[in-house]
């Protein structure tokens, strides 16, 4: 088993770094932006200090995927997409470093210049950029890019575009964007926003393409193979061409195939590593990786097991409660509901008892609350909005802990007793309401998601020890995604990963304004003044330390919110691979992320 540990110095300075931050105004046009500061990478870089520029090509990776999918175009709301589509086959004006809080880098675009302000983003084109079949990019598809996202693509790109103002070509090669509001980030996000092909969409439907239909990008890797629900094959491109150009793409996309394997349910999944027929597979369950990884494969020196840390903050997994159900509505019934979740207990039996439980939404990072009373800043922030907080987020909230036997007395007493609070009592072994109505909801889970499933399974039985009796519902994955679309569930899995640099994104996570929209992240239907606020705060802060308070403060009003009960967190992955991949000895802040396998990774035997 291998170990890879970030050094002293890097994991000191990316802490550092979101305390010390500093606002810079761009002057003239650079090869990067950052969120605050300068970039830490200068103009003549060779590649990210995580990538390897002399990295052979070719060779494959094979990963297991649980589930199906029915679309290949991760633009669009319509469809089921395999989630990692849009990573491999998009491309934008700039890239993300993984090793930076919230850095940028030009890939399609060559330069980046702001206003004093921030007010607006101009970009210029390379000029040697092209898409997969060959023709220029030009500044006519950046903009319809832009406006064509911006106003019938997926949910995630709307709000983003409601911000710009004006959109405009203002050289051969250069694009600049208006901005509405004020907000830092928007700068940043203009440039990850996915560069599409205009022609291939002339007289077409955009937002009703499926499988009929690939999205034509300028990225290293295009889809060349598939199975509607059985595999996706994506290779790479001979003559990409940023290869020698970009100094972001060196040591970028040196595998020559990458493919998705749909399989049923986990141990279909699990048994097709085994057998050689996947070659990389990531193990989120302690217990199993520590009991189960010792088959033909792992003991002859063909499968590597490779333990990786990371410095991101651990998010927010688990089940989440769907606010706009009446039964939902009381911060008691949540409390209780959490309370009643015996996470020792689930803990040991899942995993040994192996895997530390989240205790917040930026937990395991700076940007985590801080245990205890508010003070200073974050103080000051919350303060602003104390009519609407409950209870803990001023004072203090620790999730419940139990003693981790089976029955959980104290903790099955608590939960009846805040559920009395809010109006519901046992009457004849079932939980109702003064009017006689029962205490029920659905649990909706996806097909072959077993972990999931055995999770419930125990979660059940502690609900019946106050008199809960809910229903579970599981369908197969476009059902699972039509049905969370559109809200259509009373509680369900949870999972939103957190980066080191939160920003817009979670107005889409939690703000009140697309509550409500189809195809939105916010699953528990949370409509906050101080959320809004919060969001906003860290949105406009000009230093470094407002935006850590801001920060601190949301993620205080978001888990004393108690719209999800959290199960444990994943602060290392745990991957086991094929010994012919290989990855950079230096690993990025970020970790197991996006953007990193199979990105920079590569085949040698």
């Amino acid at each position: 088993m291998t170990a890879e540990f970030f050094s002293t110095h890097r994991t000191g300075a990316a802490a550092l770094a979101l305390v010390t931050m500093t606002g810079l105004a761009w002057a003239e046009p650079s090869h990067g932006i950052a969120m605050y500061g300068d970039p830490a990478l200068p103009p003549d870089f060779v590649s990210l200090p995580y990538a390897n520029p002399d990295a052979p090509t070719g060779g494959r990776i094979v990963t297991a995927e649980v589930g199906s999918f029915d679309s290949l175009n991760p633009y669009i709301l319509k469809g089921s997409v395999p989630w990692q589509l849009t990573y491999f086959i998009s491309q934008s004006l700039m890239g993300r470093s993984l090793d930076e809080p919230f850095s940028l880098y030009g890939v399609l675009a060559e330069t980046i210049e702001t206003g004093p302000n921030r007010e607006w983003v101009e970009f210029t084109l390379r000029p040697e950029a092209r898409f997969s079949d060959g023709s220029p990019v030009t500044v006519e598809d950046v903009i319809w890019s832009y406006e064509t996202l911006g106003t019938v693509g997926h949910p995630r790109y709307l709000g983003f575009y409601a911000k710009v103002e004006s959109i405009e070509q203002t050289g051969e090669r250069s694009v600049r964007l208006t901005f509405n509001v004020e907000d830092r980030e928007l700068a940043l996000l203009a440039g990850i926003r996915p560069i599409l092909q205009k022609a291939q969409w002339d007289g077409l439907d955009f937002a009703e393409s499926g499988l009929d239909i690939i999205p034509i990008t300028s990225a290293e890797y295009v889809v060349s193979d598939f199975e509607a629900g059985r595999f996706v094959e994506l290779t790479r491109n001979p003559d990409y061409w940023g290869n020698g150009v970009v100094p972001f793409m060196n040591g970028v996309g040196n595998l020559d195939t990458v493919r998705l394997e749909f399989f049923g349910d986990e141990t279909a999944a699990f048994e097709a590593f085994k057998t050689g027929e996947v070659n990389s597979n990531r193990e989120f369950n302690v217990a199993r990786w520590e009991s189960q990884y010792d088959f033909p494969l792992v003991q002859s020196g063909d499968i590597t097991l490779s333990v990786l840390p990371h410095e991101r903050p651990s998010g927010m997994t688990g089940f989440v409660m769907n606010t706009r159900r009446d039964v939902f509505s009381d911060w008691r019934v949540r409390e209780a509901l959490i309370t009643a979740f015996n996470f020792e207990f689930i803990n040991e039996a899942m995993t040994g008892n192996a895997q530390p439980r989240i205790t917040s939404y930026f937990s395991n990072s700076p940007l985590g609350m801080r245990p205890g009373p508010a003070e200073g800043r974050v103080l000051e922030f919350l303060e602003r909005y104390s009519d609407a907080l409950l209870p803990g987020a001023i004072e203090g909230y620790e999730l419940p802990v139990s003693d981790g036997s089976e029955r959980n007395r104290a903790g099955t007493a608590r939960a009846l007793e805040l559920l009395e609070e809010a109006g519901w009592t046992v009457q004849d072994g079932t939980l109702k309401d003064a009017g006689g109505n029962d205490f029920a909801f659905d649990i909706l889970l996806q097909t072959g998601a077993s972990e999931n499933q055995a999770i419930i399974d125990m979660y059940v039985q502690s609900l019946g020890r106050i008199g809960i009796s809910p229903t579970v519902s599981t369908v197969d994955a476009a059902q699972f995604k039509e049905r969370t679309d559109v809200y259509d569930f009373d509680m369900t899995y949870f999972r939103r990963g957190l980066s080191l640099s939160p920003g817009n994104e979670q107005y889409l996570y939690w703000g009140s304004e697309n509550a409500d929209s189809p195809g939105g992240r916010n699953l528990m239907g949370v409509r906050s003044e101080a959320i809004d606020g919060l969001i906003n705060l860290l949105l406009t802060s000009e230093s470094g330390d407002d935006f850590l308070a801001a920060t601190r403060a949301l993620d205080r009003v978001l888990t004393s919110g108690r719209y999800v009960i959290p199960i444990y967190q994943w602060n290392i992955s745990r991957i086991a691979h094929s010994t012919n991949l290989h990855y950079p000895e230096t690993l990025p802040i970020f970790g197991d992320w996006p953007g990193w396998q199979p990105d920079v990774w590569w085949y040698e035997e």
